[in-house]
């Protein structure tokens, strides 16, 4: 009798959500063809990343941002290893060491190290009462803060900032935010986008100063005050800073895996080492690292495919965002700044609402929803498929259900 053949012996390193997406997609094609582990640097299995600002605002509890329990991985044959970050990658002996010393073997492994915030190398940034807004240990930390009802600046008016500001306005914290730019979110909304966005926070009591720039921290042994460029300062007890995320490439680059941005790979999201794949916030693909949930979701299903055996590319993704603040909804994708391209634009300035389409070449090329973003689905995927919009253009600004009758 011939020996049972052994099964391929798969590791993916990062639990957080594409790493969870890749799981679940194998689990779905190749139900018991490899021998997986799983390796996540936090102490929680994956959870929604997305919901933070909800469960800090105090909107959802704990148990609202999981996504599979423990006992999902077993039942999928799935060696969950929490709470053991890996610190080095051997790509020739094919193994993954983890911090408490154990290594694990590999034939075929994923990085999904996803992304790390950044800290602004101001004076004081080390100070007690600085933090990020990131993972679940944050939103603990900042929860024990917001109970003491101390005024915080959150610096950064991008979508985690904006996202922090919320959930600490919410929690009954006096915020300040501080952003560098003209306008918020400004890599994903226009100018009358923005300045929505920015009402629906001076609503919830949020005090917004753009083209503001930090200098300093201030305190003795913890936060003060923030100093702005122009002298400004600021009062507080908390900090947090939401300036941005960087990818997470330390294994790769230990490794010698190129690295630029992220972790470079090609359009199978494969690394310069053949069995070596990278998805999610971590990966480059194209120069282009995405930072998105949708993005990593769609990786993660190329990569199942391939270490399935089946035939499959990424070609890249449509950037997309989605917010909620206060009851008025937030929606962009694609390339929405319209410039040598039709525009199309809805107001009502009773809601408010705000809804601009962005027309190239015949097709929906970009789209900004603020106040109603139910048509959200429908416009990305007409950007998404590039399929010609002559026959609903007099139509496509009322929406999906227009256009059909139309």
């Amino acid at each position: 009798m011939a020996p049972a053949r052994q099964r391929e012996r798969l590791v993916v390193v990062g639990n957080g959500m594409a790493g969870l997406r890749l799981l679940e997609e194998v689990a779905a094609l190749a139900p018991g063809r490899f021998d997986i582990t799983a390796i996540g640097a936090e102490p929680e299995p994956a959870y929604n990343r997305v919901l933070l600002s909800s469960l800090l605002a105090g909107e959802i509890g704990a148990g609202d941002v999981a996504m599979r329990p423990r006992a999902w991985y077993a039942d999928n044959g799935i060696a969950l290893r929490t709470g053991e970050p890996a610190v080095a990658l051997d790509s020739v002996r094919r193994q993954v060491q983890l911090r408490g010393g154990d290594s694990v073997p590999f034939d075929r492994c994923v990085l999904a190290t996803g992304s790390e915030p950044i800290r602004l190398a101001v004076p004081g940034h080390s100070l007690a009462g600085v933090t990020t807004f990131r993972t679940l240990a944050d939103v603990a930390y900042l929860e024990t803060a917001a109970a003491r009802r101390m005024p915080a600046v959150v610096i950064g008016g991008g979508l985690l900032g904006i996202e922090a500001a919320y959930g600490l306005a919410r929690a009954g914290v006096p915020v300040t935010l501080v952003h560098l730019m003209d306008r918020l979110m400004e890599r994903q909304l226009d100018v009358e986008g923005a300045r929505l966005v920015e009402m629906a926070l001076d609503a919830q009591g949020i005090r917004v100063l753009l083209r503001a720039q930090t200098r300093a921290v201030h305190g003795t042994s913890a936060v003060e005050s923030v100093e702005l460029l122009d002298g400004r300062r600021i009062a507080c007890g908390l900090v947090v800073m939401a300036v941005g995320v960087r990818a997470n490439t330390a294994l790769a680059e230990i490794a010698g895996l190129p690295t630029r941005r992220g972790i470079v790979v090609d359009e199978r999201l494969q690394t310069a080492t053949p069995g070596i794949h990278a998805v999610g916030d971590c990966a480059e693909h194209a120069g282009i690292c995405h930072g998105l949930i949708e993005p990593a979701h769609e990786q993660a299903g190329v990569v199942a495919r391939v270490l399935c055996g089946e035939t499959a590319s990424y070609r890249g993704s449509t950037a997309a965002t989605n917010l909620k603040l206060s009851g008025v909804p937030v929606f962009s994708a694609g390339d929405f700044a319209g410039e040598g391209a039709e525009t199309i634009v809805v107001r009502d300035e009773v809601t408010p609402a705000y809804r601009k389409l962005v027309v190239r070449d015949g097709r929906l090329a970009g789209a900004v929803l603020v106040g109603d973003t139910h048509d959200a689905l429908w416009y990305a995927e007409l950007i998404r498929s590039r399929r010609p919009i002559g026959p609903i253009r007099h139509a496509l600004a009322f929406g999906e259900a227009f256009a059909e009758a139309a």
